[in-house]
């Protein structure tokens, strides 16, 4: 990992990737938190209580805006390989990319255990071998990273439809859709064992499931991959294609045939985020591809981007947003300085202090962008 500082952007570099990125982390790591903080004073009201409930991840069957913010991260991800590894394909020497892989799995993989895997507990017992957004994004990006280096377009396609309809084989006939009885679930349990996340321990040591705890990540992988993919073939087209009218259609047709897609397969497979069934990675890869054809059509082909450039504040440090919004706490500095403001605004103040806390990281990456400083894995 490494922050480098550059006194101009690269002039090749397409606006929207980072917009839509930004927008993204933005989402996870201010909108998200400071809304819920304060609309939760206003559930009674109908249209706060219908945002609310978007804004948490459905309970099991169903999907949410919520839901969207981590496929949309791996979508990125992808988007942006083609444009980074362009330099690699051509090599026949692939040493060079393959430590660079292999670093950023490790880095990432690192960070996600940090993030969510209580790796700082220092506790053996206490640590979540795989268990994070991270995690999924290093996975992702090392099944999209084969494909891409070694495959043509064709047989990216194909092996990218082969992982979806391994994933959906596997859900479909070794098990079934159930919170416990689901195959993803089944093998997390088997591999992960004690070091999954929720596992809880009894007054005699004794280690157990929690009951509430539904997310996969072994079997899962495999689609974490197509995810990832998508956004490869999304960033081939707006790399590729020569005419950006044409490519901003092109993507919205496949958003639209991916939501079809997953719409229909959701009456014998439901959309599950918890274990990313085959529907839900097409129905999330569906919309994924339309916000992508909106930000690529406004901002790369008209070239409208007033407005919206800050969010690149979080699109191009994007990791250093992330991991400073999940792991990094400056509420307490906010209360040094707001401390007086308790008695005057009751229930209130602890909103206030979660909007300090992320306006903080905001003016944080506001400042390594001015000054040109971006964290690379």
């Amino acid at each position: 990992m490494n922050a480098a500082r550059t006194n101009s952007l690269p002039q090749n570099r397409l606006a929207s990737l980072d917009i839509l990125r930004g927008f993204d982390l933005f989402m996870l790591v201010f909108f998200q938190p400071v809304f819920v903080a304060f609309a939760r004073h206003w559930k009674d009201v109908p249209v706060f209580s219908f945002l609310l409930n978007q804004f948490e991840h459905a309970e099991w069957v169903g999907f949410t805006a919520w839901d969207m913010v981590m496929p949309l991260f791996l979508f990125m991800v992808g988007a942006a390989m083609p444009f980074s590894f362009e330099k690699y394909k051509s090599n026949p020497d692939k040493s060079a990319i393959y430590k660079k892989i292999i670093r950023r799995f490790i880095i990432l993989f690192i960070l996600g255990a940090i993030v969510q895997g209580n790796l700082l507990s220092l506790d053996p017992l206490g640590v979540r071998i795989y268990t994070n957004t991270l995690q999924a994004i290093a996975v992702g990006y090392v099944i999209s990273a084969i494909l891409l280096l070694h495959l043509s377009i064709r047989w990216q396609i194909i092996t990218t439809a082969g992982l979806l309809i391994g994933y959906w084989a596997f859900l479909t006939f070794l098990g079934d859709f159930t919170p416990d009885g689901n195959f993803a679930e089944i093998v997390d349990e088997k591999i992960l064992g004690r070091f999954r996340d929720g596992v809880t321990y009894d007054e005699n040591g004794v280690w157990h499931f929690a009951d509430w705890y539904h997310y996969t990540w072994v079997v899962s992988s495999m689609v974490f991959g197509v995810t990832t993919m998508l956004g490869v073939f999304s960033g081939q087209i707006m790399k590729y294609g020569t005419d950006r009218l044409k490519n901003s259609k092109l993507l919205f047709i496949i958003g639209l045939s991916l939501l079809l897609g997953g719409w229909l397969l959701s009456f014998q497979t439901p959309i599950i985020k918890h274990i990313w069934s085959a529907s839900m990675t097409l129905w999330s890869g569906g919309w994924c591809f339309l916000l992508m054809a909106v930000f690529y059509f406004f901002i790369d082909y008209k070239g409208r981007s007033k407005g919206v450039n800050w969010l690149k504040y979080y699109g191009m440090n994007s990791i250093v947003a992330y991991f400073l919004g999940e792991v990094i706490n400056f509420r307490s500095a906010a209360h040094s300085l707001l401390w007086g403001l308790e008695k005057y605004t009751g229930d209130y103040y602890q909103a206030i202090l979660t909007f300090a806390n992320f306006l903080i990281l905001f003016f944080i990456l506001r400042l390594m962008y001015n000054l040109r400083v971006f964290v690379k894995i």
